[in-house]
């Protein structure tokens, strides 16, 4: 999978939360990729994440807008079993309180694709060696 960015949850709530103080930051970017026209890529349990966040810290009226204005554009790649065990295995591994299951399942995700670019605003993306935008 060439030419791909994988999207995180960071960068799905600054992008739909306006009061998030990364929002601009984050639409530009987001304007900026839809021009560039890569391979859009997520997993279902960063959706799963994205949308726990906003209804806590947003409410509802912005799930449905990132379900609606977000989600089409997206190509979600479901964690399996596999994936879902490299990830739990990692959080376990790295025994670092702060590195989630959805984190490490997105590194799996990323690696197994080949995909190299990331759309974050989660550091620890960058400590595993991944590319960080914007």
């Amino acid at each position: 999978m060439n030419a791909a960015v994988f999207v995180d949850t960071s960068a799905f709530f600054a992008l739909i939360v306006s009061s998030d103080e990364k929002h601009d930051l984050a639409l530009s970017y987001w304007k900026q990729l839809l021009m560039e026209n890569p391979q859009i890529v997520t997993t279902n349990y960063v959706i799963v994440e994205s949308i726990a966040l906003i209804q806590n810290r947003s409410g509802l009226a912005n799930v449905s807008a990132f379900l609606d204005k977000f989600l089409p554009l997206l190509e979600i790649i479901w964690i399996g079993q596999d994936l879902h065990t490299d990830a739990v295995n990692s959080v376990l591994t790295a025994n670092r309180r702060q590195l989630s299951l959805v984190d490490c399942s997105s590194f799996a995700t990323m690696r197994r694709l080949r995909i190299e670019s990331v759309f974050t605003f989660d550091e620890h993306f960058k400590e595993q060696g991944f590319t960080v935008m914007p």
